[in-house]
């Protein structure tokens, strides 16, 4: 009876050990059930760490994709030189109207645009119709659009070629233009207006006739 007392109190200690103490769950069955929760939670943070990587998406519009701008003025102060006559006039310039199309960005911090411009003029002549010259021009603006400063400069040169012309005169010219102004965008959803002068001036090309005027003009980007 003396020695089964100790051996009851031992059998219940380990029976109340192994309860509080579960023996650990083995086979295959466990093994892939692991596997399988250690490959989801893999993926979980493979995924957190492609998308922190990747850039956020955001729409660009506006300034700093292509734009159009369509402007129509008026010549001021202008003077011909040896142009349907062999005297100076002044006064010739009539009106100016084209558009510009911004073709992208040129060294970081201006645009390259082509502009496309028609100049009437009041040339003295023999009851000929007035010269219509239309001139195609690679122009440099600065700053660019993107920065959103209102105020621009820039300096455009190409051929210019007359649909109407003085006897006698060259229907090629070479054309330069020096040009301010000031623009402002998405005043009505993606449309702006702008405001811009500066010179429009032609040398003729075979003969010495020439053209010198300032403008002012306005139009719609």
């Amino acid at each position: 009876m003396k020695l089964l007392l100790p051996i009851l109190i031992v059998l219940l200690g380990s029976h109340d050990f192994a309860r509080a103490n579960p023996a650990p769950r083995v086979g295959r069955e466990v093994a892939s059930k692991y596997f399988e929760k250690q490959n989801s939670d893999a993926g979980e943070q493979g995924e957190e760490a492609d998308s922190s990587s990747k850039p956020s998406s955001y729409s660009s519009s506006g300034p700093s994709d292509h734009y159009l701008a369509l402007h129509f003025g008026k010549m001021m102060n202008s003077t011909a030189y040896e142009w349907g006559t062999e005297s100076k006039q002044t006064n010739v310039g009539d009106f100016t109207t084209g558009l510009t199309y911004r073709v992208g960005e040129w060294k970081n911090s201006m645009d390259l645009n082509i502009r496309i411009d028609f100049i009437q003029f009041n040339v003295t002549g023999n009851g000929e119709p007035k010269p219509l010259k239309m001139s195609i021009l690679p122009l440099i603006t600065f700053p660019d659009a993107a920065a959103k400063f209102p105020l621009y400069f820039g300096f455009g040169m190409g051929p210019g070629v007359f649909f109407r012309q003085s006897d006698g005169e060259a229907s090629l010219a070479l054309d330069y233009q020096l040009i301010a102004g000031a623009r402002f965008f998405d005043v009505f959803e993606n449309a702006g207006f702008f405001i811009e002068s500066g010179l429009k001036n032609h040398l003729q090309l075979w003969n010495s006739g020439q053209f010198n005027g300032t403008f002012l003009s306005a139009g719609a980007v």
